[in-house]
């Protein structure tokens, strides 16, 4: 079904608004908020459009409005912590919005905002902002200028994420590795089926060519026998006119005696 005139102006402001969340903005910033204002309106319009999409388009479009609706709350809170919390509970969108996206944009934004919560995070209990030119050298510098239960503090937190990093990186690989066998599986149990189709299907014709030879041998047994009934018939009408005929004869050859 073609799409209508509004849901092309949404999908185009949905778009931008996933391109504007991805990007860093300043705390002046404030077209986005009004874009998302926008988003919330033309959804309510496009639901009640007679030439609306289907259920699972609205829910996945709303799914999206309400994503960036929870990133503009989550920025508004105070703390780091918070921040991050709520990024916990966001859900971005499982499509993408428009068709050269290899990722929902919405997933993308998700990933960056929680990295960084997690760099205010770290920031906030180093004690210091990092700028996002600085160097390792420098942040080893700031560290050794920490009190030792800061440092303390700062590499158990380092350990603490480079263990979660590391675990995704596992996960990431089992889910790959699962994929990839369920991939495998999915394409043995393809060949497995067509082969039994195939081997389905010989047996059918096979048995259909059995069929029409057997129908033939019935239809040629029936003439046959019909064909011997009719001479046995025959022959026997012969055998007792033969007989009948040659007591006639005896007779009157051989009269009775006296």
């Amino acid at each position: 079904m073609a799409s209508s005139r509004l849901e092309i102006n949404f999908i185009r402001l949905l778009s931008r608004c996933e391109s504007m969340a991805s990007e860093k903005r300043g705390e002046a910033e404030w077209r986005l908020e009004k874009y998302v204002a926008a988003l919330e309106d033309m959804l309510v319009a496009l639901r009640k459009n007679p030439s609306k999409p289907t259920q699972e388009v609205l829910t996945e479009y709303t799914r999206k409005v309400d994503f960036l609706k929870g990133l503009l709350k989550a920025e508004k809170l105070p703390s780091p912590t918070e921040k991050a919390l709520a990024n916990q509970f966001l859900a971005p969108g499982r499509t993408p919005t428009i068709a050269n996206e290899r990722m929902p944009a919405t997933k993308t934004v998700h990933i960056q905002s929680k990295a960084r919560c997690t760099g205010e995070m770290r920031d906030e209990l180093l004690g210091t902002r990092l700028s996002a030119k600085g160097t390792t050298d420098g942040d080893l510098r700031n560290r050794r200028g920490l009190p030792l239960d800061e440092r303390q503090s700062a590499a158990e937190l380092d350990a603490v994420l480079q263990h979660h990093h590391n675990l995704q990186e596992k996960l990431a690989e089992d889910m790959l590795n699962l994929a990839r066998n369920l991939k495998n599986n999915t394409l043995a149990a393809q060949n497995i089926i067509k082969q039994d189709n195939q081997t389905l299907s010989q047996s059918m014709r096979q048995a259909d060519l059995n069929f029409e030879k057997l129908k033939t041998e019935s239809e040629r047994l029936e003439q046959h026998s019909k064909k011997s009934v009719n001479w046995l018939l025959w022959l026997m009408l012969i055998l007792v006119s033969f007989t009948f005929i040659s007591m006639i004869l005896f007779i009157r050859i051989f009269p009775r005696l006296r």
